[in-house]
């Protein structure tokens, strides 16, 4: 009998009781869950990974402007850009997550991880850290592998969605994902991986969805590339073992409890928040007024 990822700490017992790691404890989920073979997971895995890899090259590399004009290439900028304000390897973080998530809003080719409103933060973050410390693409499959064992106790805790749960459902959980699948990558403790993850939930906590036109692309795309960063941050310091003193459990709880008090017009409704500003309201109107002068007159003679 599998685990059924009702919690973390359920979790972590499982897998002492049954002396089998993150990654066992996943699979035999997938296998006994959802039908699968531990050879169409990985195989699955490494499809998505690749999707991941060319949407951060595609969004580096094309042209990326949305037909909103809301996204303008901004990746590239970024990537581009002669100063870096840390350093170049945290300049590339930001603008590989902007680049995945600007293909996303240019109606390309992404992986939801777990929505495609935060299809940037995974990608972002693995390619990342591949890079830097010379990672095998079979580690980074078995950190997104734990990253989507995080997802899964999230969702029944609190919920992935920002319709549901408000921006902190969708980059909120993406970035603990991410945070979680670091420490993993890195060869830190059951105990870190989940310490990051609810580092990351309390950064991410109460950041309502908002999006301008109702369209995913402000301020969903630079989002992503701050949860990106927090995700980094928060797996550094949990691997030095400090420790977030709230439990996980209880962080994701909390984010369950927040979301459903939010307001609705704060839960991707874009009337509230940055959708309901002067600018928004501007920018709504002509992205409406655009969409009626293409839809096709009827009355027209073929």
């Amino acid at each position: 009998m599998c685990y059924l990822f009702e919690s973390f700490k359920g979790w972590k017992q499982y897998c002492e009781t049954h002396q089998v790691t993150l990654v066992q404890s996943v699979i035999e989920y997938e296998i006994e869950q959802k039908n699968s073979t531990e050879e169409k997971i990985w195989n699955g895995l490494q499809h998505a990974y690749t999707v991941m890899k060319e949407a951060v090259k595609t969004g580096l590399e094309e042209e990326m402007t949305s037909r909103s004009g809301m996204i303008n290439n901004g990746a590239k900028k970024v990537y581009n850009h002669p100063l870096s304000v840390l350093s170049p390897e945290f300049q590339k973080l930001i603008s590989r997550a902007l680049a995945a998530k600007e293909v996303n809003s240019c109606m390309g080719r992404v992986v939801a991880a777990p929505t495609a409103g935060a299809s940037g933060i995974l990608p972002g973050t693995m390619v990342t850290l591949q890079e830097i410390h010379g990672l095998s693409d079979a580690k980074i499959l078995e950190g997104l592998l734990v990253g989507a064992g995080i997802a899964l106790i999230i969702e029944e805790k609190a919920s992935l969605a920002g319709a549901v749960g408000g921006c902190q459902a969708e980059t909120g959980s993406a970035a603990a994902m991410a945070s979680g699948a670091i420490v993993y990558c890195l060869g830190g403790t059951v105990d870190q991986v989940f310490n990051a993850v609810a580092i990351t939930i309390q950064c991410m906590l109460g950041l309502v969805c908002d999006p301008v036109a109702g369209l995913v692309e402000v301020p969903c795309v630079v989002r992503n590339a701050s949860a990106a960063a927090i995700a980094f941050s928060s797996a550094q310091i949990a691997l030095a073992n400090v420790n977030a003193v709230i439990p996980v459990d209880e962080c994701i709880e909390a984010m369950g409890e927040i979301g459903a008090s939010m307001e609705s017009r704060y839960k991707e409704t874009a009337m509230g928040g940055l959708a309901a500003t002067l600018t928004g309201q501007e920018i709504a109107n002509r992205v409406l007024i655009q969409d009626i002068e293409i839809l096709p007159d009827e009355n027209l003679p073929e």
